[in-house]
C-alpha cells in the first residue's frame, strides 16, 4: 500500500469500522432485495415514490459506509447518514409511536435513536477534523448523542418485560432460569440507558450494553441461523442486531479517555484527542 492510499483511508475506532461495514452490507442488501432493509422499515405500501425511497436508503447506506472509511469524505458521509436517520425518525418513527403497538412503536423508535447516536458520534469526530459544523460537533454534541443512545436502550428493556415468554424462549437451552434471564436483560438495558442519560458510570454502561447486544447475537441468532431456517422477520432481526451492536460499539468508543468507573464522565474524548485517534488509526 503506497503512502497516498495509506493517508486517504482512516479508521477512527473499531466501532467506526464495524458500523461502516454494516452500512455497506445494508446498502448492498437493499439494492439486491429492491426493498427497505430492516433499519429503514416499515414504510407502508402506497407511499408516494416508495421505490425511489428504497433506492435512496440503499444508496445512502452504501455510500455513507464507504465514505466513512475515506478521510476526505468521512464527515460528509456521516452527516448525510445522520440527516437521513433524523428525517426517518421524524417522518416514520414518531408516526409509529401513535399507530403501532406500544412495543413495536417504541422498539423501532429506539432502534433509530441508537443508529442516530452512532452516526452523530462519527460525524462529530470527522467534522471536528475539518473544523466545521461547530454546533453539531465537540464534546457537547457527543454528549447529546450519548443521551439519545441511552433513550434508545430503554424500549429494548421494556420489550423484554412486555414479551417475557417470547424472550425466554430465545434463551439458549443450556442456560437455566430462562424467564430470569429475560427479566435480567430487560433490567440491564433500562439501567444502562438511565446511567448513560444521567452520565453516571456512562462508559461502563455503554460498553456493557454493546456487549450484551453482541452476546445476544452470538448466543441466540448464530445458533438459530445454524440449526434452522429463519423467517424473513428473523433474518431482519439478525441483521438489525448486528447494526445495533456496531452502533453501540461506536458510542462506547466515544468514551475513550474517561475512566471506566468515573461517576460523571464530563468530557470523554477531547477534540484534540479525537484528532490524534484518527491520525493514529489511519491505514
Amino acid at each position: 500500500m503506497n503512502s497516498r492510499t495509506r493517508s486517504s483511508i482512516q479508521i477512527a475506532s473499531p466501532g467506526h469500522a464495524a458500523f461502516a461495514l454494516i452500512m455497506i452490507a445494508l446498502g448492498v442488501l437493499g439494492l439486491i432485495k429492491r426493498d427497505f432493509t430492516v433499519v429503514w422499515q416499515p414504510v407502508p405500501q402506497g407511499v408516494p415514490a416508495r421505490e425511489a425511497l428504497v433506492y435512496l436508503c440503499a444508496l445512502v447506506s452504501l455510500g455513507s459506509g464507504v465514505g466513512m472509511f475515506l478521510r476526505r469524505s468521512a464527515a460528509v458521509a456521516a452527516g448525510v447518514l445522520l440527516a437521513l436517520l433524523v428525517l426517518w425518525l421524524a417522518v416514520w418513527r414518531v408516526r409509529g409511536l401513535f399507530l403501532a403497538s406500544l412495543v413495536e412503536g417504541t422498539w423501532s423508535f429506539g432502534e433509530t435513536l441508537v443508529l442516530i447516536a452512532a452516526a452523530w458520534v462519527l460525524f462529530a469526530w470527522f467534522a471536528t477534523e475539518s473544523g466545521r459544523f461547530h454546533l453539531l460537533t465537540g464534546n457537547k454534541a457527543v454528549r447529546v448523542a450519548r443521551i439519545l443512545y441511552g433513550l434508545g436502550l430503554i424500549p429494548f428493556g421494556y420489550a423484554h418485560f412486555a414479551y417475557v415468554k417470547v424472550t425466554a424462549d430465545l434463551v439458549p437451552g443450556w442456560l437455566p432460569w430462562h424467564v430470569g434471564w429475560a427479566y435480567l436483560t430487560g433490567v440491564t438495558f433500562i439501567v444502562a440507558g438511565v446511567a448513560i442519560i444521567i452520565d453516571v458510570f456512562g462508559r461502563l454502561a455503554a460498553a456493557l450494553s454493546a456487549l450484551q447486544m453482541a452476546l445476544f447475537f452470538l448466543l441466540v441468532w448464530i445458533p438459530l441461523a445454524a440449526t434452522r431456517s429463519l423467517s424473513a422477520f428473523q433474518w431482519g432481526e439478525f441483521v438489525a442486531n448486528l447494526a445495533l451492536v456496531a452502533a453501540g460499539w461506536v458510542v462506547a468508543d466515544s468514551y475513550r479517555g474517561t475512566s471506566w468507573l468515573t461517576l460523571r464522565g464530563r468530557q470523554g474524548l477531547s477534540q484534540s484527542g479525537l484528532k490524534n485517534n484518527c491520525r493514529q488509526d489511519k491505514i
